[in-house]
């Protein structure tokens, strides 16, 4: 009976010195992994890079500034993805003899390709068709020139906005330094003014261009 016990002690203590020498291997083998993230062509920090341990769910992201650590194994395959750059590799070595390995990783940028997207303010075809055929055309500068000449408006405006104490007396000035200006030459029309077209008007409505017919003399 004692035979069968000591076996199975020997194995036990086999079995604990087995797990010591792999923990003691796998401690050799933990290396704190270290670094930051930077481009190629300006060496400027590329932050949030996604870092993972190839086929492992473990690994980190890099701060603001680039910078990473976590704990890996000797030659662990380290895996680097950002938005906007190629991924990257990095296999750690198996011949460091610290426990610490520091590494600056180049980013490559990658140009982004997406598809074409139409963005249109109208739900459905028939509503742009519906828009369309709606839609207020702004007037050119002739229809504009046409409209603020009409004579229609411009009675329209006078009677609207009539002329108070201040209008009259600038309106005054401004003919009386014409008058002076043009002293002892021929004054210009002023054809865009619309106070004159709305005397211009109100004359020709009140008939006061209309050729007056002479008064027939009594024949004595």
């Amino acid at each position: 009976m004692k035979k069968p016990a000591a076996e199975i002690l020997t194995f036990i203590l086999l079995l604990v010195l087995s797990n010591l020498l792999n923990a003691q291997v796998n401690n050799e083998n933990l290396v704190q992994f270290s670094g930051v993230t930077i481009t190629s062509d300006s060496l400027t920090a590329v932050p949030y890079t996604k870092i993972i341990i190839k086929n492992t769910n473990r690994g980190t992201n890099s701060d603001i500034l680039g910078y990473f650590s976590f704990v890996a194994h000797k030659q662990d395959t380290i895996l680097f993805n950002a938005l906007g750059f190629k991924p990257a590799s990095f296999i750690i070595p198996d011949t460091i003899t610290k426990s610490r390995y520091s590494l600056i990783q180049l980013m490559t940028g990658d140009t982004l390709t997406l598809p074409v997207a139409y963005i249109f303010p109208w739900p459905t075809l028939e509503d742009f068709k519906r828009a369309f055929i709606n839609a207020k055309v702004p007037d050119d500068d002739l229809e504009r020139a046409r409209k603020n000449l009409d004579a229609d408006q411009i009675m329209v405006r006078v009677r609207d906005y009539p002329m108070d104490a201040s209008m009259n007396y600038n309106n005054y000035i401004e003919n009386q330094t014409s008058k002076l200006y043009y002293f002892g030459q021929q004054q210009p029309f002023n054809f865009l003014n619309p106070f004159a077209w709305a005397k211009f008007i109100k004359a020709w409505k009140d008939g006061d261009f209309k050729r007056k017919k002479p008064k027939p003399t009594s024949n004595e």
